[in-house]
Protein backbone atom coordinates (compact mmCIF):
# COMPACT_ATOMS: atom_id res chain seq x y z
CA UNK A 1 0.00 0.00 0.00
CA UNK A 2 1.26 3.33 -0.77
CA UNK A 3 2.05 5.80 2.12
CA UNK A 4 1.26 9.67 1.94
CA UNK A 5 2.36 13.18 4.26
CA UNK A 6 -0.53 16.01 3.17
CA UNK A 7 -1.62 18.99 4.97
CA UNK A 8 -5.20 18.70 5.96
CA UNK A 9 -8.46 21.08 6.47
CA UNK A 10 -9.73 20.20 10.03
CA UNK A 11 -11.98 23.47 10.61
CA UNK A 12 -14.83 25.47 8.73
CA UNK A 13 -12.93 27.09 5.98
CA UNK A 14 -13.14 23.60 4.26
CA UNK A 15 -16.89 24.22 3.25
CA UNK A 16 -15.99 25.50 0.22
CA UNK A 17 -14.46 22.64 -0.70
CA UNK A 18 -16.92 20.06 0.30
CA UNK A 19 -19.49 22.53 -1.75
CA UNK A 20 -17.06 21.49 -5.28
CA UNK A 21 -16.86 18.30 -3.81
CA UNK A 22 -20.50 18.16 -4.04
CA UNK A 23 -20.68 19.67 -7.62
CA UNK A 24 -18.24 17.47 -9.20
CA UNK A 25 -19.42 14.16 -7.86
CA UNK A 26 -22.26 14.80 -10.12
CA UNK A 27 -20.12 13.86 -13.09
CA UNK A 28 -18.88 10.42 -11.45
CA UNK A 29 -20.91 7.41 -10.44
CA UNK A 30 -20.12 7.37 -6.89
CA UNK A 31 -19.01 10.96 -5.30
CA UNK A 32 -14.83 9.56 -4.88
CA UNK A 33 -14.08 12.25 -2.41
CA UNK A 34 -16.74 11.90 0.35
CA UNK A 35 -16.00 8.16 0.26
CA UNK A 36 -12.37 8.49 0.90
CA UNK A 37 -13.66 9.70 4.46
CA UNK A 38 -10.92 11.72 4.92
CA UNK A 39 -10.66 15.83 4.79
CA UNK A 40 -9.99 18.40 2.36
CA UNK A 41 -5.93 18.07 1.80
CA UNK A 42 -2.88 18.79 -0.07
CA UNK A 43 -0.61 15.89 -0.52
CA UNK A 44 2.98 17.02 -0.05
CA UNK A 45 4.92 13.25 -1.00
CA UNK A 46 3.63 9.60 -1.97
CA UNK A 47 5.80 6.85 -1.11
CA UNK A 48 5.25 3.17 -2.03
CA UNK A 49 7.08 1.48 0.42
CA UNK A 50 8.82 3.32 3.10
CA UNK A 51 9.03 3.01 6.78
CA UNK A 52 6.79 4.30 9.01
CA UNK A 53 8.32 5.75 11.43
CA UNK A 54 10.60 7.62 8.92
CA UNK A 55 8.01 9.14 7.57
CA UNK A 56 6.47 9.85 10.89
CA UNK A 57 9.92 10.53 11.84
CA UNK A 58 9.90 13.26 8.49
CA UNK A 59 6.73 14.75 9.76
CA UNK A 60 7.39 15.35 13.02
CA UNK A 61 11.02 17.15 11.65
CA UNK A 62 9.25 19.46 9.14
CA UNK A 63 5.83 20.19 10.57
CA UNK A 64 6.56 20.44 14.64
CA UNK A 65 6.93 24.09 14.48
CA UNK A 66 5.41 25.89 11.11
CA UNK A 67 1.84 27.25 11.95
CA UNK A 68 -0.96 26.83 9.84
CA UNK A 69 -0.73 27.12 6.38
CA UNK A 70 -3.80 29.38 5.05
CA UNK A 71 -4.20 29.36 0.81
CA UNK A 72 -6.12 30.78 -1.54
CA UNK A 73 -7.49 29.12 -4.37
CA UNK A 74 -8.85 30.59 -7.44
CA UNK A 75 -9.96 28.18 -10.12
CA UNK A 76 -10.07 24.11 -11.26
CA UNK A 77 -7.68 22.02 -12.53
CA UNK A 78 -7.76 18.37 -14.21
CA UNK A 79 -5.52 15.68 -14.48
CA UNK A 80 -6.53 13.29 -17.73
CA UNK A 81 -5.41 9.80 -16.21
CA UNK A 82 -7.92 6.37 -16.82
CA UNK A 83 -10.15 8.66 -14.57
CA UNK A 84 -10.54 12.47 -15.35
CA UNK A 85 -9.50 13.97 -11.64
CA UNK A 86 -10.44 17.40 -10.62
CA UNK A 87 -8.67 19.60 -8.83
CA UNK A 88 -8.83 22.76 -6.70
CA UNK A 89 -6.15 25.23 -7.90
CA UNK A 90 -3.85 27.19 -4.95
CA UNK A 91 -2.74 30.45 -6.01
CA UNK A 92 1.33 30.20 -5.86
CA UNK A 93 2.85 30.36 -1.83
CA UNK A 94 5.70 30.27 -1.40
CA UNK A 95 5.39 28.74 2.43
CA UNK A 96 3.76 25.69 0.79
CA UNK A 97 7.12 24.93 -1.32
CA UNK A 98 9.13 25.86 1.18
CA UNK A 99 7.45 22.78 3.44
CA UNK A 100 7.85 20.63 0.59
CA UNK A 101 11.17 21.24 -0.18
CA UNK A 102 11.96 20.78 3.49
CA UNK A 103 10.10 17.08 3.54
CA UNK A 104 11.86 16.03 0.53
CA UNK A 105 14.94 17.47 2.28
CA UNK A 106 14.38 15.13 5.25
CA UNK A 107 13.74 11.90 2.79
CA UNK A 108 15.19 11.66 -0.58
CA UNK A 109 12.63 12.94 -3.54
CA UNK A 110 13.79 9.49 -5.24
CA UNK A 111 12.07 7.40 -3.13
CA UNK A 112 8.69 9.54 -3.86
CA UNK A 113 6.64 9.54 -6.72
CA UNK A 114 7.19 11.14 -9.33
CA UNK A 115 4.24 13.01 -9.48
CA UNK A 116 4.88 14.79 -6.13
CA UNK A 117 8.69 15.31 -6.26
CA UNK A 118 10.84 19.25 -6.74
CA UNK A 119 9.97 20.29 -9.68
CA UNK A 120 7.22 17.93 -11.00
CA UNK A 121 4.89 18.81 -7.89
CA UNK A 122 1.55 20.61 -8.71
CA UNK A 123 0.09 21.46 -5.65
CA UNK A 124 -3.24 20.84 -5.78
CA UNK A 125 -6.70 20.05 -3.71
CA UNK A 126 -8.50 17.51 -5.23
CA UNK A 127 -12.26 17.31 -5.71
CA UNK A 128 -13.11 14.22 -8.01
CA UNK A 129 -11.19 11.46 -8.69
CA UNK A 130 -13.30 9.17 -10.75
CA UNK A 131 -14.90 10.56 -13.34
CA UNK A 132 -15.68 8.55 -16.69
CA UNK A 133 -14.52 9.39 -20.11
CA UNK A 134 -18.22 9.74 -21.00
CA UNK A 135 -18.37 12.89 -18.59
CA UNK A 136 -14.92 14.13 -18.91
CA UNK A 137 -15.92 16.79 -21.74
CA UNK A 138 -18.68 17.97 -19.25
CA UNK A 139 -16.61 18.12 -16.10
CA UNK A 140 -13.93 20.31 -17.88
CA UNK A 141 -16.55 22.59 -18.89
CA UNK A 142 -17.83 22.90 -15.68
CA UNK A 143 -14.08 23.09 -14.01
CA UNK A 144 -13.13 26.05 -16.77
CA UNK A 145 -16.64 28.20 -15.73
CA UNK A 146 -16.27 27.96 -12.13
CA UNK A 147 -14.67 31.08 -10.76
CA UNK A 148 -15.19 30.09 -6.88
CA UNK A 149 -12.57 32.09 -5.00
CA UNK A 150 -11.75 30.97 -1.45
CA UNK A 151 -9.29 30.31 1.70
CA UNK A 152 -8.90 27.78 3.25
CA UNK A 153 -6.59 27.23 6.50
CA UNK A 154 -4.92 23.78 6.28
CA UNK A 155 -4.48 23.53 10.40
CA UNK A 156 -2.89 19.77 10.35
CA UNK A 157 -0.39 17.37 8.71
CA UNK A 158 -0.14 13.97 8.47
CA UNK A 159 0.76 10.59 7.46
CA UNK A 160 -1.46 8.45 6.04
CA UNK A 161 -1.23 4.40 4.38
CA UNK A 162 -4.23 3.81 1.63
CA UNK A 163 -6.76 2.61 0.34
CA UNK A 164 -8.60 3.26 2.23
CA UNK A 165 -7.30 6.26 3.98
CA UNK A 166 -5.83 4.95 7.64
CA UNK A 167 -3.98 8.17 9.43
CA UNK A 168 -0.89 6.90 10.68
CA UNK A 169 -0.09 9.99 12.45
CA UNK A 170 -0.93 13.33 13.17
CA UNK A 171 0.38 17.20 13.76
CA UNK A 172 -1.66 20.10 14.55
CA UNK A 173 -0.86 22.93 13.34
CA UNK A 174 -0.98 26.51 15.13
CA UNK A 175 -3.20 29.48 14.33
CA UNK A 176 -0.88 32.05 13.06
Amino acid sequence: MPYAISLKCLNDTASPVFKLWDEAATFEETASMRAMNYPPHITLAVYQEIAVDRLAEAAERVFRIPPAVTLSFSGIGYFENEFLVLWARPNHDERLFQLHAALHWEIDPVHCHEHYRPRNWVPHCTIATKIPKAKSQAAINWANRNRMKFRVTLDAADCVRFPPVEVLSEIGLASQ
